[in-house]
């Protein structure tokens, strides 16, 4: 399997503009810019992408893993955090809180460990990833 999202930039760095689309169109032609990555302009930018893309791969990762326990949730709510600083991103921090009927404290943290350390996007990205994990 593999998806595609493509962007187009259009002049310099800080004064240019640029969109961002996917395959399946959910974004389409979405707005980026220096203003909407660096400041609090409109439009998207590709931290806030991760955390997205983070958050819903972790939280998928994690329900799999429930799963398997034979237990079921019934939500998890899933916070990704993208520190970007000095052209890098040194750490992303996940905040997370779930409910799962018949889950015990301590097993529900080693689940949620697996589930930060193994998740396909937390492979894939070289930072330092935190996490704040609570069953409620």
């Amino acid at each position: 399997m593999k998806r595609s999202a493509s962007a187009n930039w259009q002049g310099t760095g800080k004064e240019g503009k640029g969109t961002v689309s996917t395959e399946t169109g959910v974004l389409k032609n979405t707005p980026y810019s220096f203003s909407s990555r660096f400041e609090s302009g409109a439009g998207t930018n590709p931290e806030e992408l991760i955390a997205a893309g983070h958050a819903g791969c972790f939280s998928m990762k994690l329900s799999f893993l429930i799963s398997g326990e034979g237990l079921t949730p019934t939500s998890i709510d899933t916070k990704s955090i993208v520190t970007f600083e000095a052209g890098a991103i040194p750490n992303i921090h996940l905040e997370v809180k779930a409910s799962v009927p018949g889950l015990d404290a301590a097993k529900f943290a080693a689940l949620a460990e697996d589930a930060r350390a193994n998740c396909p996007i937390s492979k894939l990205l070289n930072t330092n990833i935190t996490m704040d994990a609570q069953l409620v």
